[in-house]
């Protein structure tokens, strides 16, 4: 029993390994996003704007000229903790963000603000993934543990064909998060893009100013490039380990 228990499990370890290769790009790329928009934020977080508004102050201006009402902008803690909840209508600004006049900071007020905007005005990919978001919640929770009772009960009862399903079912419970980072790169982009034009109509920044703030949004921008890009090699990486499951049967 010891035998064929370890040799099964000690061959699944060897193809994981062989499969883990895939991911070794997207996480490197991952990191290095990472890095790249803490690096870009802490520079221009200390470059203060002549306008002398703070983030809170900037994003209740934008707000209030795209008559958006109902939005609370609120302080909150963490670093680039800054989030919009559509569903709460609280705007979240993260400690340095809040109360800062810095460039970064009203860069990043702006882009919440622009969400705020985009679920005022129905943009519709901010609806489809606001709309996806439980979907993805509970495929996330059941996505690993699907996929790790399908390959065990494929080694340990033979049972192949059950098995391999609940691999799928994992594997299609892992997709949505997929395609939520799909979704979700249209809805970032379009709250930069926003935010680099509002910047400038209030006055909150220079045309210089503008201009650092945007590469703090850009960076930021890498960063939900590189999760889809996680995302995607993950799905990759399941797949084939169902492939080649499906071929060992």
């Amino acid at each position: 029993m010891f035998v064929s228990l370890y040799g099964p499990l000690w061959y699944y370890y060897l193809l994981d390994i062989s499969t883990f290769v895939i991911l070794i790009p997207a996480l490197l790329f991952s990191l290095i996003a990472s890095a790249a928009v803490n690096r870009t934020y802490s520079k221009y977080q200390k470059v203060s704007a002549a306008s002398g508004m703070t983030g809170a102050e900037v994003a209740r201006k934008i707000l209030s000229d795209a008559g958006v009402t109902g939005v609370s902008v609120v302080p909150c803690r963490g670093k680039l903790t800054d989030n919009f909840n559509p569903k709460t209508g609280v705007l979240s600004l993260s400690e340095g963000v809040f109360s800062s006049s810095s460039v970064a900071a009203i860069g990043i007020a702006a882009h919440e603000a622009g969400h705020a905007i985009q679920h005022a005005k129905g943009y519709l990919p901010l609806m489809l993934r606001t709309a996806l978001y439980p979907a993805v919640k509970i495929g996330s929770y059941l996505a690993l543990p699907l996929a790790i009772v399908g390959i065990l009960i494929e080694w340990l009862s033979g049972i192949g064909s059950f098995g391999t399903v609940l691999l799928a079912v994992g594997i299609i419970a892992y997709s949505l998060s997929s395609v939520f980072s799909l979704i979700t790169l249209p809805v970032e982009l379009n709250a930069s893009a926003r935010a680099k034009r509002l910047t400038m109509q209030t006055g909150a920044l220079t045309g210089e100013e503008a201009s650092m703030a945007s590469k703090v949004l850009s960076s930021a921008a890498l960063t939900y490039v590189a999760s889809l890009a996680v995302s995607i090699t993950y799905l990759l990486r399941f797949l084939l380990i169902l492939s080649r499951l499906r071929r060992r049967n």
